[in-house]
């Protein structure tokens, strides 16, 4: 992990979407370091996984919610 770089757990959403979006515009580009593939994939996993858990929590809020309406 670079030192300018968050771990994946302390991103929002909107962060860690933004980096995932930077990450495959670098895996779709002319010039793809092999050098640092691996590094790129596996931060994009993480991200992935993250964004994925603060879907998670807010399908969970949104729920809580709309149960509290129909109380």
């Amino acid at each position: 992990m670079s030192q300018k770089q968050k771990p994946a757990a302390d991103l929002g959403y909107a962060e860690a979407l933004e980096e995932l979006e930077t990450i495959l515009r670098e895996l779709e580009g002319d010039h793809v370091d092999v050098d640092r593939l691996t590094d790129r994939v596996t931060r994009a996993r993480e991200l992935i996984g993250r964004c994925r858990e603060r879907i998670g929590d807010a399908r969970v809020q949104i729920e809580q919610v709309v149960a509290g309406l129909d109380a």
